[in-house]
């Protein structure tokens, strides 16, 4: 699955620390407001 400027992005879910614990969020969940995703390789993977 490729996704390309100016395209919609598929809906997803991840991972995610949220005021202090631990849980899942899903793309969807934010439909109509401003998201901005972060992506990043693991800490200490020699990536």
């Amino acid at each position: 699955m490729g996704v390309q400027v100016g395209q919609k992005a598929p809906d997803f879910t991840a991972p995610a620390y949220y005021k202090g614990s631990f849980t899942n969020v899903t793309l969807s969940d934010y439909a109509g407001k401003w998201v901005m995703l972060c992506f990043y390789p693991g800490d200490f993977t020699f990536v």
